[in-house]
């Protein structure tokens, strides 16, 4: 999130601050932090804290499969987000435009882990949520890992893209 909240969201803030940490090489440390935050969280709590954090946990792993986990969290806690609540955290947001990168997510670890039929899927749910992305940087680099993953999953490889984000990308 880089524009300013609506409202001040403490666990927005501390889920960001791990966020960071992580790009910045410290993922072990947030990745600890990430997985407080969930226990504290709790599996019923607040859909759009779960969705964002399990989303962004998931590229703290380099296992598909573990990966893999923190993904379905967050697609299934993206499905319980209303379009207020993202409002009430940012006016510029909208659920919808959350579905695209999640589903790409899911594809390319299933791509990876060899499950290309259910790749095949997801890959498909995010080409058809993708005309909700934004115009610019952010929509565009979403588009193109799309595509990326689309032609990887056609040629069956299982390999990481280098474009992933990961501890090792």
């Amino acid at each position: 999130m880089t524009a300013t909240p609506t409202r001040p969201d403490p666990t927005m803030e501390a889920i960001g601050h791990a966020v960071t940490e992580g790009r910045t090489g410290n993922v072990t440390s947030a990745r600890h932090q990430l997985l407080s935050l969930w226990s504290a969280i709790g599996v019923t709590g607040d859909p759009l804290h779960r969705c964002t954090l399990a989303h962004y946990l998931a590229d703290l792993y380099d296992s598909p499969a573990q990966a893999l986990a923190w993904d379905i969290r967050a697609l299934d806690a993206a499905d319980a987000v209303t379009e207020q609540r993202v409002q009430e955290h940012h006016a510029s947001l909208h659920i919808a435009g959350f579905y695209p990168s999640l589903h790409l997510n899911l594809a390319d670890n299933y791509r990876r882990l060899a499950a290309f039929e259910a790749a095949i899927e997801h890959i498909d749910m995010a080409r058809e949520h993708a005309p909700n992305l934004p115009e610019g940087a952010y929509g565009d680099t979403i588009r193109t890992a799309i595509e990326q993953v689309a032609e990887a999953i056609s040629q069956r490889d299982t390999t990481q893209r280098s474009s992933a984000p990961g501890p090792s990308a």
